[in-house]
């Protein structure tokens, strides 16, 4: 075979055969998940809102994102709800747009200082309000987004005969990697126009950096209205589906079925509800009381809810599945809960690199389109490793791909534009660095979300998802919780000035190298310590 044909051998096993796969019943809940990863357009306006207008530390940051990471930990009980109500669930898209559209327009007021918002609450107040809200918006779409994930791919080819065990495990399997595509799609998207919307920002003047900070919140009004939008579009579908099978011979009973889960009709099991229950009262209590360590305490509880209603799902697999699915599990929640570097970096980069809005847009662009770059070459390796040897590689290459940030703290860029005239600078080692590690943060997904389509019982695939996902979500809020430790310990401030231009508190970067470089030795120790004692015990995962 000549290196032509291994070549084209190769793009159509990987490349053309994904899009041969497609199917437009995919369509809906794609769009669902594409809105969820266009979230992103607001996320660099965010960071400069934060730094240029709230008087916070990096420590607060990053608490507050442990709290903007626990109403995922809701979607035990609404995953539950999903298959309570398999046939209305699209409802609840309404509900979560309606939330994310609420959290938009309480950063746009910020931006735009509208008078009467500082008389009710601080502005600080409102940005915590604003992002708790909008993940629970999310939280909402996402979990019946997973369960129109299992309701697209087709039981019946277009004759109507019922499609064999292996071909409708390959189309769960493409699904889910589309959902990552979806994802990924929607943040290079509004990366795109990021890099427009912010385009000469740096030389304006506060007021009219004011008007296009509050101009892209208004804009990201459209992302509610794509999910509205998949939801619409699943509905249409559904009736010519129907009316088509209909045509074909089968009874209108049947055919209506066609959309429903296999099985018995599922039946309100009570942990699922009350465990939720019991978290939100949780965390009202703890939050409102002002305990010390609250963020700790919530999270154990937390922990404790997920736990026991894994218990009780686990219930309905084999016992090999079972072990299996443990040992994946806590893999996978180990690879997730290593911490970050936190805003400390970021602030960094702007202050001292002088990275402006626009080139972290660019930033943003490579990442997006790279992982979608990266998960199609890489879906060979994701189909032939198990999840314990994709963990562990992506781990080391983490490690290794963090040099270059701890390089530019420690001045390399200085040494490399010298020795290249200028051209390897701390721009090009950024954009190269991040060119080389785009692809690795959403790999680690897929074969787990793989895993679950086709091992749910069928009857409680959106309760599976769910479950599955809240533990894996606890991981980012232990991840947030050892940023926060890490911030604390190490002590990073950025400069900030009062509205007299007076600064009020100095930057001060001096401890910000170790602090990298004890980010850079968890990420690789922690996961590969996990696999290897996962591995040889009774939880030995294959998978």
């Amino acid at each position: 075979m000549t290196a032509a044909a291994r070549l084209w051998h190769w793009f159509d096993a990987v490349v053309l055969d994904l899009g041969r796969q497609f199917r437009w019943s995919f369509l809906p809940p794609l769009m669902i998940y594409f809105a969820a990863g266009a979230q992103g357009l607001t996320a660099i306006v965010g960071t400069f809102f934060v730094k240029e207008y709230l008087d916070v530390s990096a420590a607060f940051i990053a608490g507050i994102a442990f709290w903007a990471g626990l109403p995922w930990a809701l979607k035990m009980p609404l995953g539950h709800l999903v298959d309570l109500i398999w046939r209305w669930k699209a409802l609840l898209i309404y509900v979560g747009a309606a939330l994310i559209a609420c959290s938009f327009l309480i950063m746009f007021g910020l931006a735009t200082r509208v008078a009467w918002m500082p008389e009710i609450m601080s502005m600080t107040a409102w940005y915590v309000f604003s992002v708790i809200l909008a993940p629970c918006g999310y939280v909402v779409q996402d979990a019946v987004a997973d369960a129109m994930s299992v309701e697209a791919v087709p039981r019946h080819d277009a004759e109507g005969r019922p499609l064999d065990k292996d071909t409708e495990r390959a189309l769960h399997t493409t699904m889910q990697t589309l959902g990552r595509f979806a994802l990924i799609g929607g943040a290079s998207t509004v990366a795109l126009l990021n890099i427009w919307l912010f385009a000469g920002i740096e030389a304006l003047p506060a007021a009219e950096k004011e008007v296009v900070y509050g101009e892209i919140y208004l804009l990201a009004l459209l992302i509610p209205c794509i999910s509205i939008s998949g939801v619409l579009l699943a509905g249409i579908q559904k009736r010519l589906t129907i009316r088509r099978l209909i045509q074909q011979g089968m009874d209108a009973v049947r055919a209506r079925a066609h959309f429903d889960p296999d099985g018995e009709p599922v039946k309100a099991n009570h942990w699922y509800f009350t465990g939720g229950a019991v978290f939100v009262a949780m965390t009202l209590t703890v939050g409102l009381m002002d305990l010390p360590f609250s963020q700790e305490i919530v999270f154990a509880g937390s922990m404790a809810i997920v736990l026991t209603l894994m218990r009780q799902l686990i219930r309905n697999l084999t016992p090999a599945k079972a072990r299996a699915l443990v040992g994946t599990a806590i893999i996978v929640f180990v690879f997730r809960a290593v911490p970050l570097n936190g805003a400390a970096a970021t602030w960094f980069e702007i202050d001292v690199l002088g990275f402006d809005q626009q080139f972290l847009s660019v930033l943003y662009l490579i990442t997006s389109v790279l992982t979608l770059v990266g998960m199609v070459i890489l879906r060979p390796m994701m189909a032939s490793k198990t999840i314990a040897d994709i963990v562990i590689i992506l781990s080391i290459a983490a490690g290794l791909l963090s040099l270059p940030g701890i390089g530019l703290y420690y001045g390399i860029h200085h040494w490399t534009s010298a020795m290249t005239g200028g051209v390897v600078d701390a721009r090009f080692i950024a954009v190269l660095n991040t060119a080389i590690e785009s692809p690795l943060g959403q790999i680690s997904m897929i074969p787990m979300l793989a895993w679950i389509a086709r091992n749910a019982p069928p009857a409680l695939k959106a309760t599976f998802f769910a479950v599955m996902a809240s533990f894996t979500n606890l991981a980012l809020s232990a991840s947030s919780l050892g940023t926060k430790y890490l911030n604390q310990i190490f002590t990073v401030t950025r400069e900030v000035a009062g509205p007299d231009g007076a600064i009020t508190t100095s930057a001060d970067y001096s401890e910000l190298g170790v602090l990298m470089i004890t980010v850079a030795t968890i990420t690789v120790l922690a996961p590969v310590l996990a696999v290897w004692i996962v591995q040889r015990s009774f939880l030995r995962t294959t998978d």
